[in-house]
């Protein structure tokens, strides 16, 4: 695979023949493009964990690929979707892709779903792209660009589209901490599209908001609540406070499928809680994957059907 602007199949695709889900393995990136194939349920649920895979969107379409695997090697569905369900809680587009594969678990309705996906992308980056101003210098946080969404991208979607109107002038990318997907994965993909990028330690987002270098904060989102609530990677809650203490526009750039109207609020979504060795092999470590970020503190969120306040979805 060579260098540049990805492919939904890049990222995540079933193939026939064994069969097989095939993996962008971003463990890897960016020093290595490198594909992982996963046989079994076990082997995809394995790099769903490790994250082999990771973003909400991405997850559920790999879960839709693995319900077809399963059942095209006549193991039980319904044990498969369980074990799938189960391996990353936060992320509701998993559970979601699941529910829609149940009553017809083929690889066409699969890429189906993938293919869906990727156009809400394309929309919801349209319609946020309207946000921008010329000039605008914004600030985003963990990676969700087409490596999180199986194609396009969502937060990073809008940075582009906003690249492309001639309105987005720069971004800030947050290193995010503990796994660097803002430097590793984030910079790698807004380099590949040619937009201006400086990586930034996380820490740093306050002083350059002071200093007047942000004009807007731009985030994805695993789930988002019914009153409006989104978890997101761990640290998007503090961005969003120091937002709204410099008065900056605090954008969630996501699809429906990330909405999950069981769910009340941002206090009753099960938060993933990881390996602490993640941030020390050596002393006890507390290790949240995400956090919830009141609606309060955001401006508005942006799916594909348009831009909207954030609460009462």
């Amino acid at each position: 695979m060579g260098r540049g602007d990805l492919e939904p199949t890049d990222i995540v695709r079933y193939e026939e023949d064994g069969p097989r889900v095939v993996l962008l393995d971003q463990r890897r990136l960016p020093e290595e493009r490198v594909e992982l194939e996963c046989r079994t349920i076990d082997e995809l649920v394995a790099a769903i964990r490790s994250l082999a895979v990771r973003g909400a969107p991405a997850i559920g379409v790999a879960a839709a690929y693995g319900l077809a695997l399963a059942a095209a090697r006549g193991d039980d569905v319904d044990t498969a979707a369980a074990a799938l369900a189960a391996s990353r809680p936060t992320a509701v587009n998993l559970a979601w892709a699941l529910a829609e594969m149940r009553d017809d678990p083929t690889p066409a309705h699969a890429r189906r779903l993938h293919d869906e996906e990727v156009a809400r992308c394309r929309a919801m980056a349209a319609h946020a792209a309207e946000l921008f101003g010329p000039g605008t210098r914004a600030l985003t946080h963990c990676n969700a660009g087409g490596l999180a969404t199986g194609g396009y991208g969502s937060a990073v979607g809008a940075l582009r589209a906003a690249w492309e109107r001639g309105l987005l002038a720069h971004v800030w990318v947050d290193e995010t901490r503990p796994l660097l997907q803002g430097s590793r994965l984030t910079a790698w993909e807004l380099d590949a599209l040619g937009i201006s990028h400086t990586v930034i330690v996380d820490s740093a987002a306050a002083s350059l908001m002071a200093a007047g270098d942000v004009d807007c904060v731009v985030t994805g989102a695993d789930r988002i609540a019914a009153n409006g609530d989104t978890a997101n990677k761990i640290g998007t809650y503090s961005l969003a406070v120091l937002a709204a203490h410099h008065e900056l526009p605090f954008y969630v750039v996501a699809p429906t499928s990330t909405i999950d109207l069981d769910t009340p609020t941002g206090a009753d979504i099960p938060i993933e809680e990881r390996d602490g060795a993640e941030l020390t092999a050596r002393f006890a470590a507390r290790n949240p994957a995400f956090d919830v970020t009141p609606a309060a503190l955001i401006t508005a969120i942006v799916t594909e059907h348009g831009v909207r306040e954030p609460v009462a979805l």
